[in-house]
């Protein structure tokens, strides 16, 4: 904590100093070891969305990029030596899968042991054995990065890229041999295990807790977003304010001719939000083009125009944000294919897709 300390938020409460909790790594390693565990109960996964802060010089704060409070999609997996390859691995297809989502392509760089490191070489190799394995059986390719690792264990860099290729350092898979040495952490192994994981260069703590049968966890950090609050400017210019339909705040908007529809406006706001869209009306009697207009450019992904021909029909007259007009639609199919289109978080949904225009 005292060098940390700088960069949190510290006060005073009745001669007692405590502190805004800038990161969750300490609080998982006294959640795993508030009771004996045994190897049995690895590999161990603890996720936190907890609120963080962190005293950030206000030079450094920079929109949503650089803020001091903030949430990550922060996890911590305790296991043992050999679950690290499928642990790591399975964190890669997360990550993969997530950005896969959001239309982001990324690359992978593994960092080994520096000069500093902590730790035997015989548990720094078997580590980055390990973590070479996990990344060839993803799959994916991958450069190395000798002695850039960090010096409490090897990692795998994610950098990841936008739609105008440029790259962010938002996800991240690391080893850590070093807070369940600080945090003392250990747990019960199987049979001699213990005593058999033992080499020359092991400490005489290591030693002290084989006599007892138990051994120290690894600790893998990984987080698929990183900071919620930066991934966010990160997608708003990847998508260049235009969000996919799952992901929008703005999904539907209906445009009433005249006051004469605005009852089955309703029924329409009604229909789409109980399928759970975020839908708006427009009742500003504005001239149909320019109500049109501001909705283009509030960027919403379906305008639903209604006139007598449409109430008379139970249907609606789609048009998407880029102007794409795709005709008069029957409310059910229109439903069905925007549900799709958001289940498939818009993989595979394009204008050409939608379905036929209904006949009158």
């Amino acid at each position: 904590a005292a060098k940390y300390k700088e960069n949190m938020f510290t006060f005073d409460i009745e001669k007692q100093e405590f502190g805004l909790k800038p990161m969750n790594c300490p609080g998982h390693c006294l959640m795993f070891k508030h009771r004996v565990r045994s190897y049995r109960e690895l590999p161990l996964r603890l996720a936190d969305f907890g609120v963080l802060h962190r005293n950030e010089l206000s030079g450094a704060l920079t929109g949503l990029t650089r803020v001091r409070r903030f949430q990550q999609d922060d996890a911590h997996i305790y296991c043992t030596l050999g679950q690290i390859k499928d642990e790591v691995r399975g964190v890669l297809e997360l990550i993969q899968s997530v950005y896969k989502v959001f239309g982001m392509t990324f690359s992978l760089c593994l960092s080994t042991r520096p000069e500093t490191k902590i730790g035997d070489e015989a548990l720094w190799d078997r580590a980055e054995q390990y973590m070479r394995e996990a990344l060839d059986e993803f799959g994916e390719p991958w450069k190395l990065n000798p002695g850039d690792g960090a010096f409490y264990g090897p990692k795998i860099d994610v950098r990841v890229y936008d739609a105008l290729e440029r790259p962010h350092q938002c996800a991240t898979v690391q080893l850590d041999f070093n807070l369940p040495n600080r945090f003392d952490l250990s747990y019960t192994g199987a049979g001699t295990e213990a005593k058999d994981a033992l080499t020359d260069s092991s400490s005489d703590a290591d030693r002290a807790l084989a006599e007892l049968g138990r051994l120290r966890p690894v600790m893998v950090h990984r987080a698929i977003l990183g900071s919620v609050e930066r991934m966010i400017a990160i997608l708003t210019e990847h998508y260049a304010g235009k969000w996919p339909l799952w992901l929008s705040p703005r999904q539907i908007i209906v445009v009433p001719v005249t006051k004469e529809q605005f009852e089955y406006a309703e029924e329409l706001r009604q229909i789409f939000h109980k399928a759970g869209f975020h839908i708006d009306v427009d009742l500003t009697l504005n001239t149909l083009k320019k109500m049109i207009r501001e909705a283009e450019l509030k960027q919403y992904n379906y305008i639903l125009t209604i006139g007598r021909s449409e109430v008379a029909n139970r249907s609606v007259n789609v048009r998407q944000r880029s102007g794409a007009q795709l005709g008069e639609q029957k409310v059910e199919a229109f439903l069905e294919y925007i549900e799709g289109e958001r289940a498939a978080y818009g993989v595979g949904y394009a204008a050409a897709a939608a379905p036929a225009a209904a006949g009158n």
